[in-house]
């Protein structure tokens, strides 16, 4: 409808294009989705041009595509870019400057560049509980990636890491949150690897508990 009323290169039209290709790439139809944000990427920058904020979260978000399709290091280059782009315009601590940063990270840990992986994660980590606290989710994620590629650096930090992390999603977000089962499995397959199977299935056998939703928040 937009389309039809509005116009192919209308920001709303737009809008709703980037909405569709974020439902695509949820539902794993990765090709497709990548299609839609390059038609998305093109058309905003001739309409707004290479450095508008709507311009570099499209970008920033067909890197993410692409690095699910498993190309690395087209994905690292595309956003090694929209990084530099984020601090010159934003600053090195905007939200949206720790997004391009930890995702450049997290290709950079797939390409198997721990070390570089390891420096940039502790960075953003460090701003994030800075700027955010302790608990927040964000913080939590980036505590729980930065354990990931401690782990497989073989860093004994890498366990109380992702031990931490849990226990804080846990109580922040609740058992039956979706990064709270994510957290448990990968704890579970770090004491497991460590011949810790006594712990690894007390883990397994926890039982989520209900949690009140807090008044006045969403769910994220």
């Amino acid at each position: 409808r937009r389309r039809r009323v509005l116009g192919e290169e209308h920001p709303s039209t737009l809008e709703s294009a980037q909405g569709l290709a974020a439902s695509l790439h949820a539902m794993g139809e990765y090709a497709e989705d990548r299609r839609l944000q390059e038609d998305v990427l093109t058309r905003r920058r001739r309409v707004l041009g290479e450095e508008h904020p709507h311009t570099l979260q499209s970008s920033q978000s067909l890197a993410s595509t692409v690095h699910s399709l498993g190309d690395y290091e087209e994905a690292r280059r595309m956003k090694e870019d929209v990084l530099a782009r984020r601090r010159r315009i934003l600053g090195e601590e905007h939200p949206h400057t720790l997004q391009s940063s930890q995702s450049l990270a997290n290709t950079l840990h797939s390409l198997g560049d721990y070390e570089e992986a390891r420096r940039m994660k502790e960075d953003v980590l460090a701003r994030r509980r800075r700027i955010l606290g302790e608990e927040h989710p964000e913080a939590i994620l980036s505590m729980h990636s930065l354990a990931a590629t401690l782990y497989e650096l073989r860093d004994p930090q890498a366990l109380e890491l992702l031990r931490d992390a849990y226990h804080r999603c846990r109580r922040a977000l609740g058992e039956k949150h979706p990064d709270t089962a994510g957290m448990a499995k990968s704890l579970s397959v770090a004491l497991k690897a460590m011949g810790r199977t006594y712990e690894a299935q007390q883990l397994s056998a926890k039982k989520p508990q209900k949690t009140k939703r807090r008044s006045g928040r969403k769910r994220r």
